[in-house]
């Protein structure tokens, strides 16, 4: 064969296919960035075929994204506007407790989903080599497409009631970072831990049951008036902040509290809820430190166990 004919035989054999050298982790945490930008196409495929599955043969399909809200809006207006008479910051108890909820459901449903996700996952883990890390991430994005959904609906309430939002509303996706972040990081904690422990998926649900009722039934102003200096403890909860930034961002210029002023009640305006973000923000970023590190020591082991 002369060189003429090994450069055509060459050519028509395409070229090389890519080699992934698979080696230690040399970092403390070890996220490979450049790898999940790689497969950024296989993540998207990800996201979107997870959220196919989990409206496919339903009545109501993506309606469910505003109907879970909106059918605990209810019964929270009624159960603690209504019969317990709780207070709502001066606003109708349906946007008050539908503002709270919006986030709050995205967290919780990002939350249970993706602690479940690696054991959903086996066939995939044990079969071929990807980022393992997406697979809990991918509740975490799907999520948001839910979330949009219904906060058309949180503003088409907005304006049955007469309320605009403020320009302060613009500042929305920094609050849902920190949502995200918050379900990621203790995501990916149980997640890892329901590999190993599979009772886990029973304590998931009690412990989010629990959490919102720390976070949403009643408003951070008064639970911090009657905590005292216990409120900044309360405040480590990071999805108090989320919860009462939103409610705040959105409908401040409706928002009234009680003050006693010279032994008399008085209406003014909220303030708004600096301490909870400022001290729920650390706790989330911690929340996905602990979370990717505990995540990356075990991942090793996922496919023998899983």
């Amino acid at each position: 064969m002369n060189s003429t004919e090994t450069i055509a035989t060459a050519s028509r054999a395409g070229p090389e296919p890519k080699v992934t050298e698979i080696t230690p982790r040399r970092r403390f945490i070890g996220i490979e960035f450049g790898e999940l930008w790689e497969q950024r196409d296989l993540l998207g495929f990800l996201v979107a075929r997870d959220v196919k599955i989990k409206y496919k043969q339903t009545l109501f399909g993506l309606a469910w994204a505003i109907l879970v809200p909106l059918l605990q809006m209810i019964v929270f207006t009624v159960l603690f506007g209504r019969v317990a008479g709780l207070p709502s910051d001066g606003l109708p108890a349906p946007i008050f407790y539908y503002a709270a909820l919006l986030p709050w459901t995205y967290f919780a449903t990002a939350l249970n989903t993706s602690s479940m996700s690696l054991v959903a996952s086996a066939n995939m883990l044990t079969k071929i080599y990807f980022p393992r890390l997406m697979i809990p991430l991918v509740p975490c994005l799907g999520g948001l497409i839910d979330f949009a959904i219904a906060l058309v609906i949180l503003f088409a309430m907005m304006a049955f009631y007469g309320i605009m939002p403020p320009a302060s509303a613009m500042l929305l996706p920094l609050l849902v970072a920190v949502a995200f972040t918050t379900a990621l990081g203790t995501g990916l904690i149980l997640a890892t831990m329901n590999v190993k422990y599979r009772d886990v998926r029973y304590a998931v649900p009690f412990m989010v049951q629990l959490w919102m009722y720390g976070t949403v039934i009643v408003p951070f102003s008064a639970v911090a008036e009657s905590l005292g200096s216990w409120k900044y403890a309360y405040a480590l909860n990071p999805m108090v902040g989320v919860v009462e930034g939103f409610r705040w961002l959105l409908l401040r210029d409706a928002m009234r509290v009680t003050k006693m002023i010279d032994g008399q009640a008085v209406q003014v305006a909220a303030s708004a809820p600096w301490l909870a973000i400022a001290m729920g923000v650390p706790t989330c970023l911690l929340f996905l430190a602990i979370g990717i590190f505990y995540f990356r020591r075990s991942e090793e082991t996922f496919a023998d166990i899983v």
